[in-house]
């Protein structure tokens, strides 16, 4: 016989010629000379080889002392040790001491998509557990519908969303609540008159109906271009290229009117729409040009012709008030005598004659 102590946080088992006997708990033993002990330490999770642990199982006092998790194919079970996380348990057969360390266990069911069982959200970004989970993020200007096996279940609002990986498939489809703007730009269009003009045309919008944009509309973005496109279309072709360089803002309520029931159908609603360019072709542009040109040449002359009328007048005003008058004649007379020695550098005199008389003499004809 021999004596052999089990301090406290340890336990002993007893082995004979290899086959497991009994257990030691804290405090001094007597053992026999050809048993062994083997001391495990109370702190650490229990290791065994499968057959082993059976023999194990059919001692009571033993299995006491014990927490035995059996976890089946479709769990897991999350190990708290101490009330802070430990690990994540697949499929299997798992063995913890009682005692010196508290242990709580939770246990989750796979087969099940949605997280009912109560776990904290920072232990969701442990590598372990993560990688049994599907993560899906909407933002907060944002809106989502979840599809289960391809079959719509809810619309989600902004958050972080998570659910257990399984076989079943989840899909996300997000919409953008915030207002949105779409460009329709360069689209080379045909006037009533055939003149061919370059639109950049812009659209505001927004989400309104999440469930129709994302479940019964395609694309809705690329229906709401095609249809925005067509109006501008219909609506350029019914006027000609003047019509429609002065009916900017009839073209932008125009396409409005025709889009909007349009675009309810597809879930969203337009809140503007607005003309930033129209830009005529190379072609016509110079044709343009020549046009101008040929309206301001005429104003011009009409201008010019107006005011030589006016002057013609003005002069045969003056000369029937002259004929009526010899002394404003006189006067008009003296004002070009001066006008033209405005232009004379030198001027000569005799003194046959007085010098007014010499300047009359000079300056007028008989």
């Amino acid at each position: 016989m021999r004596k052999v102590r089990i301090n406290a946080g340890k336990v002993g088992l007893v082995f004979k010629n290899g086959d497991y006997k009994r257990v030691l708990t804290e405090g001094a033993h007597w053992v026999r000379f050809r048993e062994s002990v083997n001391i495990y330490n109370t702190s650490l999770s229990f290791t065994s080889n499968a057959l082993d642990l059976e023999v194990f199982l059919r001692d009571k006092e033993l299995t006491d002392l014990w927490h035995v998790i059996d976890v089946l194919d479709h769990e897991i079970v999350i190990v708290y040790k101490n009330g802070k996380y430990s690990q994540t348990l697949t499929a299997g057969r798992y063995v913890f001491w009682k005692g010196l360390v508290t242990y709580d266990f939770t246990r989750a069911d796979l087969t099940k998509i949605y997280i009912t069982e109560k776990i904290d959200k920072a232990v969701f970004a442990k590598y372990d557990l993560h990688s049994h989970i599907r993560v899906f993020e909407v933002a907060a200007h944002e809106k989502a519908v979840m599809l289960v096996n391809d079959e719509y279940v809810k619309t989600l609002t902004g958050g972080t969303y998570r659910f257990w990986r399984n076989d079943t498939t989840i899909k996300i489809a997000k919409a953008d609540l915030r207002q949105l703007q779409l460009e329709i730009a360069g689209q080379e269009l045909l006037t009533k008159d055939k003149a061919t003009v370059r639109l950049n045309f812009y659209a505001q919008y927004k989400v309104t109906h999440v469930e129709k944009a994302l479940l019964e509309t395609k694309e809705y973005e690329k229906q709401l271009y095609v249809s925005l496109q067509l109006a501008l279309r219909a609506f350029v072709g019914s006027y000609t290229l003047d019509e429609l360089l002065e009916s900017k803002e009839a073209l932008a309520q125009s396409v409005f009117e025709d889009s909007k029931d349009i675009a309810k159908k597809l879930g969203v609603t337009v809140l503007h729409c607005g003309v930033r360019d129209i830009i005529l072709t190379g072609e016509m542009k110079d044709i343009m040009n020549r046009v101008l040109i040929a309206q301001k040449t005429a104003q011009a002359n009409v201008i010019t012709r107006r005011e030589e009328t006016a002057s013609t007048r003005s002069l045969l005003n003056t000369a029937k008030l002259m004929e009526e008058n010899e002394m404003l004649y006189k006067l008009k007379e003296m004002e070009y005598v001066e006008k033209i020695a405005d232009k004379i550098g030198e001027i000569t005199l005799t003194g046959n004659s007085g010098m007014v008389t010499q300047l009359k003499e000079l300056f007028t004809t008989k």
